[in-house]
Protein backbone atom coordinates (compact mmCIF):
# COMPACT_ATOMS: atom_id res chain seq x y z
CA UNK A 1 0.00 0.00 0.00
CA UNK A 2 1.25 3.28 -0.71
CA UNK A 3 1.26 6.31 1.59
CA UNK A 4 -1.41 8.68 1.26
CA UNK A 5 0.76 12.03 0.62
CA UNK A 6 1.70 10.04 -3.08
CA UNK A 7 -2.06 10.23 -4.12
CA UNK A 8 -2.12 13.83 -3.07
CA UNK A 9 0.56 14.77 -5.26
CA UNK A 10 -0.46 12.78 -7.99
CA UNK A 11 -3.49 14.63 -7.54
CA UNK A 12 -1.93 18.03 -8.19
CA UNK A 13 0.22 16.54 -10.92
CA UNK A 14 -2.38 15.46 -12.70
CA UNK A 15 -5.00 18.03 -11.91
CA UNK A 16 -2.55 20.75 -13.48
CA UNK A 17 -3.46 18.87 -17.12
CA UNK A 18 -6.34 20.42 -18.96
CA UNK A 19 -7.97 18.34 -21.15
CA UNK A 20 -7.45 19.28 -24.50
CA UNK A 21 -10.83 21.68 -26.61
CA UNK A 22 -10.68 19.12 -29.07
CA UNK A 23 -9.03 15.58 -30.08
CA UNK A 24 -8.52 15.57 -34.07
CA UNK A 25 -7.47 18.16 -36.29
CA UNK A 26 -8.93 20.97 -36.15
CA UNK A 27 -11.44 20.16 -33.18
CA UNK A 28 -13.43 17.92 -35.36
CA UNK A 29 -13.79 15.43 -32.78
CA UNK A 30 -12.47 12.21 -31.33
CA UNK A 31 -9.96 9.69 -33.84
CA UNK A 32 -10.99 5.88 -32.86
CA UNK A 33 -7.96 3.50 -32.41
CA UNK A 34 -7.17 0.21 -32.64
CA UNK A 35 -5.24 -2.10 -29.85
CA UNK A 36 -3.43 -5.07 -31.55
CA UNK A 37 -0.82 -7.13 -29.58
CA UNK A 38 -0.73 -4.42 -27.17
CA UNK A 39 -0.15 -1.56 -29.03
CA UNK A 40 -1.71 1.05 -31.32
CA UNK A 41 -0.03 0.51 -34.52
CA UNK A 42 -1.13 3.63 -36.70
CA UNK A 43 -1.10 7.22 -35.99
CA UNK A 44 -3.83 8.42 -34.47
CA UNK A 45 -5.82 10.42 -36.90
CA UNK A 46 -3.15 9.58 -39.63
CA UNK A 47 -1.01 12.28 -38.11
CA UNK A 48 2.55 12.62 -37.66
CA UNK A 49 4.52 13.57 -34.85
CA UNK A 50 7.17 16.39 -34.38
CA UNK A 51 9.61 14.86 -31.74
CA UNK A 52 10.59 18.58 -30.63
CA UNK A 53 7.17 19.90 -30.28
CA UNK A 54 7.00 16.31 -28.32
CA UNK A 55 9.72 17.28 -25.80
CA UNK A 56 8.58 20.36 -25.53
CA UNK A 57 5.11 18.66 -24.16
CA UNK A 58 6.69 16.53 -22.42
CA UNK A 59 8.79 19.03 -20.03
CA UNK A 60 5.58 21.40 -20.08
CA UNK A 61 3.30 21.66 -16.71
CA UNK A 62 0.44 22.47 -18.33
CA UNK A 63 0.35 20.01 -21.25
CA UNK A 64 1.55 16.09 -20.94
CA UNK A 65 3.48 16.88 -17.75
CA UNK A 66 5.50 13.82 -18.30
CA UNK A 67 7.88 15.01 -15.64
CA UNK A 68 5.48 15.07 -12.70
CA UNK A 69 5.50 11.14 -12.83
CA UNK A 70 8.53 10.08 -14.74
CA UNK A 71 12.61 10.57 -14.64
CA UNK A 72 13.38 11.95 -18.34
CA UNK A 73 16.33 13.30 -20.56
CA UNK A 74 15.15 17.07 -19.96
CA UNK A 75 17.82 18.51 -18.28
CA UNK A 76 17.34 21.89 -17.95
CA UNK A 77 13.97 20.67 -15.93
CA UNK A 78 14.88 20.79 -12.02
CA UNK A 79 12.10 18.07 -10.77
CA UNK A 80 11.14 14.73 -12.87
CA UNK A 81 9.01 12.57 -10.94
CA UNK A 82 9.58 8.82 -9.60
CA UNK A 83 6.25 7.21 -9.10
CA UNK A 84 6.56 6.60 -12.91
CA UNK A 85 9.21 4.18 -15.06
CA UNK A 86 12.00 6.22 -16.30
CA UNK A 87 11.69 7.16 -19.95
CA UNK A 88 15.78 6.91 -20.52
CA UNK A 89 15.63 5.13 -23.65
CA UNK A 90 12.37 3.46 -23.80
CA UNK A 91 12.68 4.06 -27.51
CA UNK A 92 14.61 0.98 -27.35
CA UNK A 93 12.62 -0.73 -25.12
CA UNK A 94 9.21 -0.46 -26.82
CA UNK A 95 7.81 0.07 -30.75
CA UNK A 96 6.24 2.69 -32.04
CA UNK A 97 2.86 1.40 -32.03
CA UNK A 98 3.20 -0.03 -27.53
CA UNK A 99 4.33 3.46 -27.00
CA UNK A 100 1.43 5.14 -28.66
CA UNK A 101 -0.91 2.66 -26.40
CA UNK A 102 0.90 3.61 -23.37
CA UNK A 103 0.33 7.01 -23.91
CA UNK A 104 -3.78 6.73 -25.31
CA UNK A 105 -4.79 4.42 -22.21
CA UNK A 106 -2.03 2.51 -20.38
CA UNK A 107 -5.30 1.18 -18.44
CA UNK A 108 -5.43 -1.11 -21.55
CA UNK A 109 -1.76 -3.07 -20.16
CA UNK A 110 -2.18 -1.67 -16.70
CA UNK A 111 -5.84 -1.59 -15.41
CA UNK A 112 -4.29 -0.29 -12.10
CA UNK A 113 -1.99 2.34 -12.92
CA UNK A 114 -2.70 5.75 -11.82
CA UNK A 115 -1.88 6.81 -15.25
CA UNK A 116 -4.54 8.76 -17.12
CA UNK A 117 -6.09 7.60 -20.83
CA UNK A 118 -4.51 11.22 -22.49
CA UNK A 119 -6.32 9.99 -25.26
CA UNK A 120 -9.07 7.52 -23.85
CA UNK A 121 -12.79 7.92 -25.42
CA UNK A 122 -14.12 10.35 -23.97
CA UNK A 123 -17.77 9.08 -24.55
CA UNK A 124 -16.57 6.41 -21.86
CA UNK A 125 -15.05 9.22 -18.97
CA UNK A 126 -16.81 9.10 -15.81
CA UNK A 127 -16.37 11.30 -12.73
CA UNK A 128 -15.39 14.33 -15.13
CA UNK A 129 -16.41 18.20 -14.35
CA UNK A 130 -18.40 19.96 -16.49
CA UNK A 131 -16.52 21.69 -18.77
CA UNK A 132 -14.23 19.11 -19.26
CA UNK A 133 -16.65 16.24 -20.63
CA UNK A 134 -16.26 14.88 -23.84
CA UNK A 135 -12.57 15.72 -24.26
CA UNK A 136 -9.31 14.19 -24.08
CA UNK A 137 -6.32 15.43 -22.18
CA UNK A 138 -4.08 15.59 -25.16
CA UNK A 139 -5.34 16.03 -29.05
CA UNK A 140 -4.31 13.46 -31.45
CA UNK A 141 -1.30 15.99 -32.59
CA UNK A 142 -0.43 16.13 -29.47
CA UNK A 143 0.06 11.99 -28.47
CA UNK A 144 1.78 11.69 -32.45
CA UNK A 145 4.20 14.12 -30.84
CA UNK A 146 4.96 12.86 -27.89
CA UNK A 147 5.24 9.40 -29.55
CA UNK A 148 8.06 10.55 -31.93
CA UNK A 149 9.70 11.92 -29.28
CA UNK A 150 9.65 8.87 -27.04
CA UNK A 151 10.60 6.57 -30.10
CA UNK A 152 13.78 8.76 -30.63
CA UNK A 153 14.92 7.94 -26.79
CA UNK A 154 17.06 5.39 -27.82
Amino acid sequence: MRPWWIDSILCAALSSIAPSGGAAPGGDGYCAWEVQDFAIDQPLCGLRGDPARGRALAADSHGGNCLACHQMPIDEEAFHGTVGPPLHGIGARYSEGQIRLRIVDEQQINPMTIMPGFYSDPAKANRMAGEYWGKTFLTAQQVEDLVTYLVSLK
